[in-house]
């Protein structure tokens, strides 16, 4: 009886953590994949080989977390079911883990950017998580489907096909709910200010536009009208994204806004960078983690209005930009 009512108990607990921890990052799978990136880097796990694969690494293990966490809660294949949340826990507690001891991944993003949890606290969640799934192996003969079968697997299939959906949606498009610091209708100066009494890092760091004539980020957030033109790596920007940024920012320009192009790779010719793909606008040296997590598009547009973030678009979307 006792571990009937432990089983029930764990099966919630752990199916509605799997779905909230799919969820998060499904709406930002992009930000999963910079996050196995830093993992497979070399001085982490030395396992850069596996970097060109980790954005369908991210989606799976995504759509796999959310997915289970929906079978577990339905009861759709719980044998299957529970020894997949073991094997992908241990995986977790293993990272985790390694974060932890070797303090080499300040933050595994087990949820994304929704909720930052230190790599002790990350671990020591895993371990707790763990035993509630130890505990749904010993109770496995009491998870049964909550009205059928036939339901339950159609709600499982449903919940990898919308997943699925979402994924494509955001890839082509930008997430759609943003948990990162610069948000829309973020106040950058704000998010960048150290709060009084503490040696916390802001949300907004590391954030500037550096040119030979020096950071341009106060003329840019004193600018009533401002478009930001993101570029983290020059060489892995879509050519057909530039050339689509490069008329949407023309036409800014002509309604009366200073255009800033922010790249993190060095451009050993800048003017005739500027003139071959259209740009002769203010081109400004940006931290690269800064640019990926201003936007999650390369290229994308943020415009600006007295340093508050009004807008944000992915290059594929450059004809929407509301000016």
């Amino acid at each position: 009886m006792i571990l009937k009512i432990l089983t029930h108990i764990s099966r919630v607990l752990v199916g509605l953590l799997f779905i909230y921890s799919g969820f998060v990052k499904l709406v930002d799978p992009i930000g999963s994949q910079y996050k196995f990136q830093e993992y497979f880097s070399e001085g982490v796990l030395n396992l850069e080989f596996l970097i060109p694969y980790t954005l369908p690494f991210a989606i799976l293990l995504i759509v796999a977390e959310l997915a289970l966490g929906v079978m577990l809660l339905v009861g759709f294949k719980p044998k299957f079911t529970v020894w997949s949340l073991f094997s992908l826990n241990l995986i977790f507690l293993f990272l985790t883990w390694y974060s932890y001891t070797y303090n080499k991944v300040t933050d595994c993003g087990c949820f994304g950017d929704a909720l930052k949890l230190t790599p002790k606290e990350t671990f020591y969640k895993n371990v707790i998580f763990m035993i509630f799934i130890v505990i749904l192996i010993l109770g496995l003969k009491h998870i049964k489907p909550l009205i059928s079968n036939k339901i339950a697997s159609l709600s499982s299939y449903t919940a990898v096909f919308i997943s699925l959906i979402i994924v494509y949606y955001v890839l082509q498009h930008l997430p759609i709910i943003d948990f990162r610091a610069y948000a829309v209708g973020t106040d950058i100066a704000k998010g960048m200010k150290y709060q009084e009494g503490s040696d916390e890092i802001p949300p907004i760091h590391d954030f500037e536009i550096s040119t030979d004539d020096g950071d341009k980020l106060e003329e840019m957030l004193a600018n009533e009208k401002a478009m930001l033109i993101i570029m983290y790596n020059f060489e892995k920007t879509k050519k057909e994204g530039i050339a689509e940024v490069a008329k949407a920012a023309e036409k800014a320009k002509n309604q009366g806004y200073e255009i800033y192009v922010l790249t993190a790779s060095y451009i050993e010719d800048l003017e005739t960078t500027q003139k071959e793909f259209g740009l002769p606008y203010t081109f400004g040296f940006c931290d690269e983690t800064a640019l990926k997590t201003v936007i999650r598009a390369n290229p994308g547009i943020v415009t600006v209005k007295n340093g508050v973030i009004v807008g944000k678009w992915n290059w594929t979307d450059a004809d929407d930009i509301k000016l």
